[in-house]
């Protein structure tokens, strides 16, 4: 229920603090005098679009808070899934700055604009008179059949592996698109495969190739070279081992005298026996090496293979090669295993569809059996309206096509008249017959749900004061089971109010600004005598005000 609604520097409102009763709730007030931007104010807390221009002063922010009693209407889940604070008394609050940028909280947590309107959406229904025009609208028609289906965990089961069903359905699509991409590319993967498994990689061999090579392409210098060197350590009369084999002998002959002579005598040995070796290993080396054309024009081959397949691939060395031919192998391993995720995608898919088909035709005949139970009670209260001959005609047909809300198709279809034929509501309704329409609708409704607040903007719209009285009635009874606040312009609605809230204009400082208060008992008489009168109230008028009050 709603207790209380703060709005600071909202339109013609600068400052406006107003507390709300059970039961009904009556708001009256001149035109222009800002019942409209109550409910604008209203709409805000409960996820309207934000507008800057909307601000009574451009430099300061908006701020609009309301508290609900929230007791009793199963809302616990709602706070915990959203990581919010659960209090009985919840405050809602919403900001907008300068900029126009806005700001929601809930118990003066931040929340986003979603989390706000589905908060909202349990707890305030604002119906105003252009909404009307819902009732036109598809969503709303199911939502009344539903409501008196009574199946919401039906719904609520089936949404939920709809959901599931749509995912699946993109996932195969996505599947099945990359299968027909996958039958082009496989040819041209493949052979790429092929011809880096052809070559038959291996990740150190560049390195040994190029030097082998190398070592090829200059064997006849290297050779030289070798020899030089050999020749240079043993070849001839004087060379430098047998030079170091006379220094060895000689040092010898009189190392005995001195230890130290020994010392480098023995260490001239160690040279000369490692000179001797290097001398034999580079005898050895030089005869390894042969000038092969042959071999040179193999490892050219394989080289430019090597070197081709990376500039093709735009890498520099063999283990990125590899890591290609890694990459193509699973590219080639993922296109054998899709056939089998598509195929093991449609088994599911197949399930989802057979469920979610039986239990649509569930809904389908919850749906049917309640259908002339609306029509029957839509056209007594209409009645009871002053329309004793108007029908409201449900139409249930069913589409071979799911969809979030089953396999139905539902139309609503009026006849105000006897005789008349059904027609869509907006070809045959008028303005004041719609509003009843919605009215008496509503009134079933809150049998059905647990909505804690209905308000009503001025839905007495085309109805005459007889006609208003009755709508006054409906209003009052709904408000045994609910709290129904209702701005009016007839004085036969006002008078069934247990509050009334009255709107007027102020000025200070040369501005205009819009207020509200309570009226008391005598303030009542005298604002719905006001009502019933063209200028200042009768003395007539005053006497028939009490009249109605006293109904």
């Amino acid at each position: 229920m709603l207790h209380h609604l703060s709005v600071q520097n909202y339109a013609l409102i600068d400052r406006l603090d107003v507390d709300f009763s059970d039961g009904l709730t009556i708001i009256t007030g001149e035109t222009g005098a800002g019942k409209s931007i109550l409910i604008g104010a209203l709409g805000l807390v409960a996820g309207s679009r934000a507008d800057a221009q909307s601000l009574q002063d451009k430099t300061k922010k908006c701020i609009i808070e309301v508290t609900f009693n929230i007791k009793g209407y199963s809302l616990k889940d709602f706070f915990t899934s959203n990581e919010l604070d659960y209090e009985t008394t919840t405050t809602i609050r919403r900001e907008i700055n300068p900029e126009g940028k806005s700001r929601a909280f809930i118990n003066d947590t931040p929340v986003t604009l979603s989390q706000l309107k589905e908060l909202a959406a349990y707890l305030i229904d604002i119906h105003s008179q252009h909404e009307t025009l819902d009732l036109n609208a598809v969503e709303f028609q199911l939502s009344v059949v539903d409501a008196f289906a009574g199946h919401a965990g039906l719904l609520t089961e089936y949404a939920a592996t709809f959901k599931q069903f749509k995912l699946l359905e993109k996932k195969l699509n996505e599947l099945t698109e990359r299968e027909s991409q996958a039958k082009k590319d496989s040819d041209y993967f493949q052979f790429q495969f092929n011809e880096l498994e052809d070559v038959n990689l291996k990740a150190d061999e560049q390195a040994t190739l190029e030097q082998e090579l190398a070592t090829l392409n200059n064997a006849e210098e290297i050779k030289l070279n070798l020899s030089k060197a050999a020749f240079g350590l043993n070849g001839g009369e004087q060379n430098l081992i047998s030079l170091l084999n006379e220094i060895k002998t000689l040092l010898a002959s009189f190392a005995k005298f001195k230890p130290e002579i020994n010392e480098l005598s023995s260490r001239i040995n160690s040279s000369y026996i490692e000179l001797k070796d290097i001398a034999n290993e580079l005898e050895n080396l030089e005869q390894e090496i042969v000038y092969d054309p042959k071999r040179i024009e193999v490892l050219t081959v394989r080289l430019d293979e090597l070197y081709r397949l990376q500039q093709k691939h735009q890498v520099k060395t063999i283990d990125e090669l590899i890591l290609i031919k890694v990459e193509l192998s699973n590219k080639l391993l993922d296109f054998s295993s899709l056939e089998a995720e598509i195929e093991k995608a449609k088994k599911e898919l197949s399930d989802l569809e057979k469920y979610l088909n039986a239990c649509a035709k569930k809904i389908s005949a919850n749906r049917k059996k309640v259908i002339p139970k609306i029509e029957k009670e839509v056209a007594s209260l209409l009645s009871s309206l002053s329309m004793p001959n108007a029908q409201l005609k449900i139409e249930q047909t069913e589409i071979n096509l799911l969809t979030k809300n089953g396999t139905d198709k539902i139309n609503f279809l009026f006849s105000a008249n006897k005789g008349s034929d059904f027609k869509e509501l907006n070809k045959v309704a008028s303005g004041g017959e719609l509003s009843r329409l919605m009215l008496s609708i509503k009134s079933l409704l809150a049998q059905l749900t647990a909505l804690p607040t209905i308000i009503f903007d001025e839905i007495d719209t085309g109805v005459s004061g007889d006609i208003g009285d009755k709508v006054g009635s409906i209003m009052n009874q709904m408000a045994n089971t609910m709290q129904v606040i209702a701005i009016t312009h007839l004085p036969q609605i006002a008078s069934k109010g247990q509050s009334h809230l009255f709107v007027y204009k102020e000025e200070k400082n040369n501005k205009t600004f819009s207020n509200i208060k309570k009226l008391s008992a005598e303030e009542r008489i005298k604002e719905i005598a006001k009502m019933l009168s063209t200028g200042t109230p009768t003395v007539a008028a005053i006497s028939n005000a009490k009249e109605l009050l006293k109904t």
